[in-house]
């Protein structure tokens, strides 16, 4: 199911920066996140996104998992499965994707996680991270997903590339 009346798609992506976010190794990839980010704001079906400081070029670095610095993520509403997947493979969004390896390790296991959240309800960090472990834990289910759990979505299945560092 692509949308579910009553709720709306939260997803979070999880990343390890190759190196800290001040680093020139990175900074292609944390230079775009205003505009990638902005863009996303603007797209029909965008809900809400976990904001960071607002300083210029951050985007949600400061949110630290573990402690770890060069961890980031990404925490998002969406209408529908299909307004997240035009975001992400429809756009300049798909770009950076496909070169992820060049900014994020590999991380060897699950670092995506969708699920279905009652419309209006602005998930958290901890609340996202349980959804993940979750994933990781049992596969997917009706409680934490990934693309290949919705069936009638169809852009992860066309426009993706192999998997590397951050899915």
């Amino acid at each position: 199911m692509t949308h579910k009346p009553g709720y709306h798609l939260a997803e979070l992506n999880v990343g390890r920066l190759l190196a800290p976010t001040d680093d020139p190794r990175v900074a292609e990839f944390m230079g775009a996140l205003d505009r990638v980010n902005g863009l996303g704001k603007r797209m029909p079906g965008f809900v809400w996104m976990m904001e960071g400081s607002g300083e210029p070029g951050t985007g949600n670095t400061e949110a630290k998992i573990e402690g770890d610095a060069q961890f980031v993520s990404n925490l998002t509403v969406w209408e529908s499965a299909e307004t997240l997947e035009n975001f992400v493979f429809g756009t300049v969004h798909r770009v950076f994707y496909e070169r992820r390896a060049e900014w994020f390790e590999v991380l060897g296991k699950m670092h995506f996680v969708m699920w279905w959240v009652p419309a209006g309800h602005q998930p958290t960090l901890d609340e996202a991270l349980a959804r993940l472990a979750e994933v990781q834990a049992n596969g997917d289910t009706d409680r934490a997903f990934g693309w290949s759990y919705l069936k009638e979505a169809q852009g992860m299945k066309i426009r993706s590339c192999a998997p590397m560092a951050a899915e």
